[in-house]
C-alpha cells in the first residue's frame, strides 16, 4: 500500500482516481471549449489545492485522449508548486490536422499526479565527475534494440 497525503481542496468536481493503484487523479473541464485542428486553449478545472511543502502536483495528458483524438497538453507535465493557491488550468492542444475536438463541461481532460519533491542545493564547480554517458545528448543511444541480432525483423541500421 502506498502512502497518501491529506490535500485541502476547493473544487466544483473533486479529482478522483479511476482505479485502485492509479497514479493520476482525473481532472475535468469546468468550461466547454472547441479546439480546432492545431489550436490550443487554457481550460479551467475549477480545482484549487494547498500542497504541503515538499510536494508538487504534475498535470499530465490522458492517454486515451492522446491516442484517440490527438489531444495533449502543451506544457506537459504542467507543474503546480506547493505555494500556488490559484485554479489549476490545463493548456490543451489539438494535434489532429483535420478534425476539431469539443470539450464539454465535466469531460476528463488531464490527470493530476501528487509527488514528494526534493530541493537541490546547487553547488558551482569547475568540472563535473565523469560518467558512462558523458556529454552525449539527444539520440546518442541510438534507436535499435542492441539485443536484436542482424537479420531479425525490426533490425534497422
Amino acid at each position: 500500500m502506498s502512502d497518501s497525503v491529506d490535500l485541502p481542496i476547493i473544487a466544483s468536481v473533486v479529482p478522483h482516481y479511476a482505479h485502485p493503484g492509479d497514479a493520476g487523479a482525473d481532472l475535468v473541464a469546468a468550461e466547454a471549449v472547441r479546439l480546432e485542428p492545431g489550436e490550443r486553449a487554457l481550460v479551467p478545472t475549477g480545482v484549487r489545492i494547498a500542497l504541503p511543502d515538499g510536494y508538487a502536483a504534475f498535470v499530465v495528458p490522458r492517454s486515451g485522449l492522446a491516442a484517440k483524438h490527438g489531444i495533449t497538453i502543451v506544457n506537459s507535465p504542467g507543474t503546480v508548486d506547493a505555494g500556488y493557491r490559484g485554479e489549476i488550468k490545463v493548456s490543451l492542444l489539438n494535434t489532429d490536422s483535420s478534425t476539431a475536438y469539443d470539450v464539454a463541461v465535466g469531460d476528463r481532460i488531464a490527470q493530476l499526479i501528487i509527488m514528494p519533491v526534493t530541493r537541490a542545493n546547487f553547488i558551482p564547480v569547475d568540472a563535473l565527475p565523469d560518467s558512462a554517458r558523458g556529454a552525449d545528448g539527444f539520440g546518442s543511444t541510438g534507436y535499435q534494440n542492441p539485443a536484436t541480432e542482424p537479420g531479425q525483423a525490426g533490425n534497422r541500421k
